[in-house]
């Protein structure tokens, strides 16, 4: 049974990299495999960098913590686990080699970078085996995709050594940070150059994702002056940053394209009438290149070797001879940055949907990810993609992570085949909802290395590693689960509505009954200081129409039926985890209860979004009326859904009391706890008022004074 937590307690859970006690007497030593024990030393250079001298502890805290053994540190010997830095060993930036006789371990690596994760290597190889064994013989270990980028998963911009630490060992080597200026970020103050020393450490380069003013032409006779202002002036105090992010929408400028506004998208109004036009981040300026080229060169004089990322994620809906003209005329020396999942298209029901942000529905790529990726390469464009790899997506916008492993198995082998096709070797792994450990971050760390391994052994180890004789009773769950999703709405409305906060997403009776004119929309409460807080949940629900989709009056049935079949198989994979809890060894238990309780939520962040789009029709129908006995009849299912909801919001109470993570994301701080839940049911029984009142309002005769 968990205990309940604390706000913020999760942050212990996120920065544990050894596990304790797995070192499971049963498992003997193969004739092919090298046994440690506690006889063995932890060799390095007394010399060595001080990354390496962490490596040594980090891997005697692992024996102790894991295996219960104690090996001691040895300077300047090379018996036991030796870690060797050689410069000249021809092995690639953060690449490893592994030797492994009877009586010895050898890591060899020509960077201190190289060594850290040939540590975590040999950690991980040992957790999967459940005792302190690896395999005789030689392999090497080079990263395949570099940079792998992600934000903290602590909160927004707070990173401890505890966390960067953590952030290594789960595979990462970077991190972004959000820049509005010279050691200022989107919620305050951080010392850019004591991150980036840290980092260091723990082989973790930093990106600064701009958003930096930069609303100038790159043919304004100023403009040098104006970039160099911004960026050169503002990296020659940071020459560690390892490169900068921009993103349309992060980075307008006036553009002279006529197909746009020409404008920032806040001011393409006139006379308040909004200007149909795209604004200049919205679409494939024929003068973007010009703009990017500025930045790039002033970026490029304080730092020459710093990666320019530009993301065309804002057009990926524009026509791909638009979208190739502008890769053809991209200057040198910028990385496109690409999104796997935006604009996909899956069939349900027979009926074609379309996914419109970041989300695990799509599975594989849809033909904006595909084309933007072909015609990269035949351009020979270095290429990035948001793969959100590290197990995250808005899909429910306040867990840790989705636990639909087969699901990210296929994206893992999609993303692959683009790597071999056309060169896509970096990933930005999370946006800011950042990331958190994971059987999906495991899968990520040990397929995004060469050789690959075989995911889908891999994903029978880890769930033997979790859950012992439940193994396949965890795998059926992990399935069911994968399967549901084929059926989740990945729109806006529900991304930024009942999904985006789960069950704390309130019910706002669409009848405006008023004497003031005020409007429906409801602010969403939120801590102030969050970086959005909540004004990225719409309160009002409503469709958010789209020239790339079906409108809501067609496409709410067929998505009202989708959830149904979700939960249908979302509860035969909840049966089988409660089978595999159930069969699991003692020591497993917590982590799987933990899982589990995830489950449980979010089916009731489904539950919410199905009684939220069946709200929306029943209020519509009510505004349609002809009749008031047609009225009442509506008003019985109106008040019979906000009962219903009550009682799903009142469900998930005790799950995220047991869970601090749940309820919570980064930029929003706590949008989805016990109060949040507690504050939507107050303002459900309130909209039940609204409706008493509406149903006075039917019974008028017309007579009345």
């Amino acid at each position: 049974m968990l205990k309940n937590e604390r706000s913020y307690e999760f942050r212990k859970r996120i920065d544990v990299v050894h596990q304790c006690n797995i070192n499971d007497s049963t498992c003997p030593r193969q004739a092919d495999e090298c046994e440690i024990s506690s006889a063995w030393k932890i060799s390095a250079s007394g010399s060595a960098p001080e990354a390496v001298k962490m490596t040594v502890r980090d891997l005697e805290e692992f024996f102790q913590t894991s295996m219960g053994m104690t090996l001691c540190p040895q300077w300047d010997g090379e018996s036991g686990i030796v870690l060797k830095l050689d410069e000249n060993s021809g092995l690639t930036n953060g690449a490893f080699e592994l030797e492994v006789t009877p009586d010895k371990v050898v890591i060899t690596s020509a960077t201190v970078g190289g060594i850290r994760r040939g540590g975590v290597y040999i950690e991980d190889m040992m957790s999967h085996r459940g005792a302190p064994c690896l395999k005789l013989g030689t392999v090497r270990r080079e990263k395949l995709i570099s940079p792998r980028i992600v934000h903290s998963g602590w909160g927004i911009e707070l990173f401890p050594d505890s966390h960067l630490n953590a952030i290594m060992h789960a595979g990462f080597d970077a991190i972004a940070v959000f820049c509005r200026g010279e050691n200022q970020t989107n919620i305050g103050y951080l010392d850019f150059n004591d991150l980036i020393e840290r980092a260091a450490k723990y082989d973790i380069e930093v990106y600064l994702y701009a958003y930096l003013p930069s609303f100038k032409h790159p043919d304004d006779a100023d403009a040098v002056a104006f970039f160099e202002n911004v960026y050169t002036r503002l990296l020659e105090k940071f020459p560690g940053v390892a490169g900068v992010m921009l993103v349309g929408e992060s980075a307008e400028f006036p553009s002279k394209d006529p197909a746009t506004t020409g404008k920032h998208r806040k001011e393409s109004f006139y006379h308040g009438i909004p200007d149909v036009k795209p604004s200049p981040g919205w679409w494939p300026c024929n003068d973007y290149p010009a703009f990017l080229t500025r930045i790039r060169d002033a970026v490029r004089k304080a730092i020459p070797h710093a990666k320019i990322i530009f993301n065309t994620y804002n057009w990926g809906w524009s026509p791909l001879e638009m979208r190739k003209k502008f890769l053809e005329n991209l200057p040198e020396g910028i990385t496109v940055q690409v999104t796997y999942d935006i604009f996909s298209k899956l069939m349900v029901f027979g009926q074609m949907r379309r996914v419109m942000d970041y989300s695990i529905v799509a599975a594989k790529p849809g033909y904006y990810f595909a084309t933007e990726c072909q015609a990269a390469a035949e351009f020979n464009i270095p290429l990035l993609s948001t793969a959100n790899t590290a197990g995250s997506t808005w899909d429910i916008g306040v867990i840790p992570y989705v636990p639909v492993p087969q699901r990210w198995i296929t994206r893992f082998k999609e993303l692959d085949r683009f790597r071999r096709e056309c060169n896509l070797n970096a990933f930005y792994d999370c946006h800011h909802y950042g990331w958190f450990p994971s059987v999906i971050t495991e899968l990520g760390k040990a397929y995004f290395n060469s050789p690959q391994c075989d995911l889908d052994e891999m994903l029978k180890v880890l769930a033997q590693r979790r859950a012992g004789t439940g193994a396949n009773e965890l795998l059926a769950a992990w399935q069911k689960w994968s399967e549901a999703f084929d059926y989740l709405p990945a729109t806006n409305e529900d991304q930024y509505g009942p999904l985006r906060v789960g069950p704390a997403y309130p019910l706002i009776f669409q009848v405006n009954i008023t004497r003031t004119m005020g409007r429906k929309e409801i602010p969403f409460p939120a801590d102030p200081k969050a970086h959005f807080g909540g004004g990225i949940v719409k309160t009002l629900y409503q469709p958010y129409e789209n020239i790339n989709q079906l409108p809501a009056a067609l496409r709410y049935p067929n998505e009202l039926k989708g959830i149904v079949e979700f939960l249908r198989l979302w509860d035969e994979g909840i049966a089988h985890y409660e089978a595999a809890l159930s069969a699991a060894p003692e020591n497993c238990r917590e982590l799987l209860e933990r899982e589990l309780n995830l489950g449980r939520f979010i089916r009731c962040a489904l539950q919410t979004c199905y009684h939220t789009k069946k709200w929306w029709c029943l209020n519509r129908d009510i505004q349609n009326i002809f009749t008031a006995e047609e009225g009442l009849m509506i008003l019985d299912e109106i008040e019979a859904l906000a009962h219903a909801e009550i009682e799903n919001a009142k469900s998930a109470i005790p799950l995220v009391e047991a869970d601090s993570r749940l309820g919570w994301e980064p930029s929003m701080e706590y949008v989805g706890d016990k109060w949040h839940i507690e504050w939507k049911i107050r303002q459900v029984q309130s909209a039940l008022l609204e409706i008493a009142d509406y149903r006075k309002i039917l019974s008028l005769t017309g007579e009345e004074n």
